[in-house]
């Protein structure tokens, strides 16, 4: 058990961990930091947190591990602020969307040697933003992502904040920071762009068209919306910080979506159903790695 745990950023995700520690029996005492005092209140009405503050200078404790939930365009300045506050040796990991950036800014703006940083991303979350959406079974049965900055020197570290996200229900896999941020450019953040172009798309339609498509919305549109319901701020960094992996799958989908609209305009049937056959398979593999389902397990209860 660790004695204190400081979270940084208690939106979905951060609630979530705070409710996963407590549900596990992890940390003793968790601490909040958020800049927005809704925020904090929210957190003090669902008892989430031993203690929470807006500015990291009016926490009078040291802790023992540190998690940065906040949106990645926001490292810079808590970096910054870790590099005075933090006084003993201190375990910090993240669950920042894009890893590049995230060393980046803490090699720029960190040299304090009690900060112990192992980067790391949960792949968890829903759609929905803000600490009354949290739930401690977010993180059961998905994977986390770490990128250490040096694999042979870090070992031991990793080797504590690897098990803080078992511990938290996850399974967890060791990456290249380069290589994550090209896989996640096309498993997260080129999708999610897609979903906000198409419903940007629908909500430039002429009014009594788009009135229609909202009226109608089939099963694919409501998921697009579902997605494009996201966090804005926590999207728009993302790409800011990932733009290099993102252009370069996007003009890869853009290729294929090209070679579909001539199938399309050139009736090409076989092309058609070969293409949409393998991508079938695709599914298939996602259902086998049990990646499929819900994130959201009170979903599943509804249903049942």
């Amino acid at each position: 058990m660790l004695e204190r745990i400081l979270i940084i950023g208690v939106g979905l995700i951060g609630s979530s961990i705070a409710r996963a520690i407590k549900k596990y029996n992890i940390s003793q005492e968790i601490y909040g930091l958020d800049s927005n005092e809704n925020v904090l209140e929210k957190s003090a009405e669902l008892q989430i947190l031993s203690d929470s503050n807006k500015n990291i200078e009016e926490l009078d404790k040291q802790v023992d591990l540190i998690i940065i939930c906040s949106p990645v365009g926001t490292y810079k300045d808590i970096f910054s602020s870790l590099n005075k506050f933090v006084k003993k040796e201190t375990l910090v990991t993240d669950v920042g969307s894009t890893k590049i950036s995230v060393i980046n800014d803490f090699k720029k703006y960190c040299n304090n040697e009690n900060i112990k940083f192992v980067p790391g991303h949960p792949i968890a979350g829903l759609e929905k933003s803000g600490p009354e959406y949290g739930f401690a079974e977010l993180f059961e049965n998905r994977f986390c992502i770490l990128t250490p900055l040096d694999k042979d020197k870090d070992n031991d570290v990793t080797t504590k904040i690897k098990s803080f996200w078992e511990k938290l229900g996850m399974k967890v896999e060791i990456m290249n920071p380069e290589y994550h941020d090209r896989v996640l450019a096309m498993t997260s953040h080129v999708p999610q762009l897609i979903a906000y172009s198409i419903v940007f798309t629908a909500n430039e339609l002429e009014d009594h068209l788009k009135n229609e498509v909202l009226k109608y919305s089939a099963a694919g549109f409501r998921d697009f919306t579902r997605l494009a319901g996201s966090d804005p701020i926590m999207w728009r960094d993302i790409y800011s910080k990932n733009k290099d992996a993102v252009i370069e799958m996007l003009g890869r989908f853009t290729e294929d979506l090209t070679t579909l609209q001539k199938a399309i305009r050139n009736n090409d049937s076989k092309f058609l159903e070969d293409t949409f056959s393998s991508t079938k398979k695709i599914r298939k593999i996602i259902e086998e790695l049990g990646q499929a389902g819900s994130f959201d397990p009170r979903e599943k209860n509804k249903k049942n």
